[in-house]
């Protein structure tokens, strides 16, 4: 008589995937994309430590689900960098895992050709190919990390990350961020609680063990020493944005009982624009005033940007995609981004 099974009962299959250090080998980082995340990683830094005067503005697509338009936009934003570096600090969102509120298409890592296909063995190939393609261009990047077996993969290669407001609350990703190498920005909740992103920061700061893997792949237990660069990101709620002057000073006085430093950086998406891309001007606009008003714990923005505004469905016909168009939120177009970054540059520089 058979017994029945007691594992893995609503597992269709598993899939054996390449172990980080076999992907690092086959994508070896070079001396100057390395060179590129460390100078990036040492500007944040003093950013936060305030030792560094400049404001930094972390923006890109909403998330990447073509490495072609990906480039082009990098290559547009790498040029503009240069002309603002003395004022402004350009960190590129490359966004490849998305969360999502019931199901959707999930990232560049997880659905590459945007089929349902779940080829991971090939998006995390080009995720990491398209990371050391920006670095090698001079560009620092930014990414979200949902999954805590994610960074062992790509890590090494970023200069910022976010945990999302739906799970800086998780303990996990608390933990994570607490033996992460570079600047991590703890967002509020989507209900617009700050709190739990000054908790999240005072857990990050500290000591951990916890399971996860290392670099051959295998199941470990990861001791972590503390990130000392975690820090608040305001991105609004759904009842409204948070970005204004009374808003940031209570999330200053949370901080400051927290005992946490009081810098934040301002999204300038999500709740902060009512999530119409057509609004996110108003909050970045509004950060860079109350930061040349003399509020210097505002170190800077995030913007979600594309080479073309708004956003597209993927159910249809994706060989008709829109080219520069997110199909994840909605973006200002280069334009206005470009707009935004020259004029915040001149108000800055008095």
């Amino acid at each position: 008589m058979l017994k029945p099974t007691t594992r893995d009962v609503n597992v269709l299959k598993t899939e054996p995937l390449i172990s980080p250090a076999d992907l690092v080998a086959e994508a070896p980082m070079s001396s100057s994309a390395q060179t590129t995340v460390l100078q990036g990683r040492r500007d944040i830094q003093s950013v936060l430590q305030g030792e560094d005067s400049r404001f930094l503005v972390i923006l890109g697509p909403c998330s990447i689900h073509d490495e072609k338009a990906a480039l082009d936009y990098a290559e547009r934003l790498a040029e503009l960098a240069k002309q603002i570096e003395d004022n402004i600090v350009i960190v590129m969102r490359v966004y490849f895992e998305k969360p999502r509120t019931t199901v959707g298409w999930k990232g560049l890592l997880y659905d590459p050709d945007l089929n349902d296909t779940f080829n991971i063995s090939s998006g995390v190939r080009r995720g990491r190919k398209l990371l050391l393609q920006i670095a090698e261009m001079g560009l620092p990047t930014a990414t979200e990390f949902l999954d805590p077996i994610v960074p062992q993969y790509l890590a090494d290669l970023i200069s910022w990350v976010a945990i999302g407001a739906r799970t800086t609350e998780s303990q996990t990703h608390r933990q994570m961020a607490s033996g992460l190498s570079m600047p991590v920005g703890f967002k509020n909740g989507t209900d617009g609680n700050v709190k739990i992103a000054v908790d999240a920061m005072v857990s990050s700061r500290a000591e951990h063990g916890f399971l996860g893997i290392d670099e051959s792949g295998r199941t470990s237990v990861v001791h972590t020493a503390g990130n000392p660069y975690s820090h608040l990101v305001l991105r609004g709620a759904n009842k409204g944005p948070n970005f204004d002057a009374v808003s940031v000073a209570d999330a200053q006085s949370k901080l400051k009982e927290g005992g946490v430093p009081s810098q934040l950086l301002i999204d300038c998406s999500h709740g902060n624009c009512s999530k119409d891309h057509t609004k996110m001007h108003i909050a970045f606009e509004d950060a860079v005033s109350q930061r040349v008003a003399g509020n210097t714990d505002i170190i800077g923005t995030m913007l979600e940007s594309n080479i073309n505004p708004g956003s597209q469905k993927t159910d249809t016909d994706i060989s008709k995609l829109q080219y520069g168009v997110s199909i994840t939120d909605p973006c200002i177009g280069w334009e206005e981004t470009k707009t935004l970054l020259l004029e915040a540059n001149k108000l800055l520089s008095g």
